[in-house]
């Protein structure tokens, strides 16, 4: 998944109205499911939307801050950066985010859309 914009399309998600501060959806995107998360202080990021442990959608989990709990198995990831906190040997690929005039926007690599 992308950290790279140049390698990809920017696809607008979702507009600002449609996620608050200190929530979570889920979006899909041809065939990627894509967590959206507007985190305390306004930042948003954007991740795969399923655990890598057994495919569970990350968006049915507890958002806790800046840490989401998995519903499944209660794998847990830093929304700030994506990096797994239980267990610490995972993490989440992040999708680059761009907002322009309210529209939320994420890259999606090339010829996965």
């Amino acid at each position: 998944m992308p950290e790279n914009a140049s390698t990809g399309e920017w696809i607008t998600i979702a507009t600002l109205d449609d996620l608050w501060e200190g929530e979570m959806t889920d979006v899909r995107v041809g065939d990627d499911l894509i967590l959206l998360v507007h985190l305390p202080g306004g930042d948003i990021r954007a991740y795969q939307g399923y655990c890598p442990h057994q495919k569970t959608a990350l968006a049915d989990g507890k958002m806790d801050g800046r840490i989401l709990t998995c519903a499944a198995h209660s794998w847990q990831f830093d929304l700030w950066t994506g990096e797994g906190v239980n267990p610490k040997s995972c993490r989440l690929d992040r999708y680059d985010v761009k907002i322009e005039d309210a529209a939320i926007s994420v890259c999606i690599p090339l010829g996965r859309k």
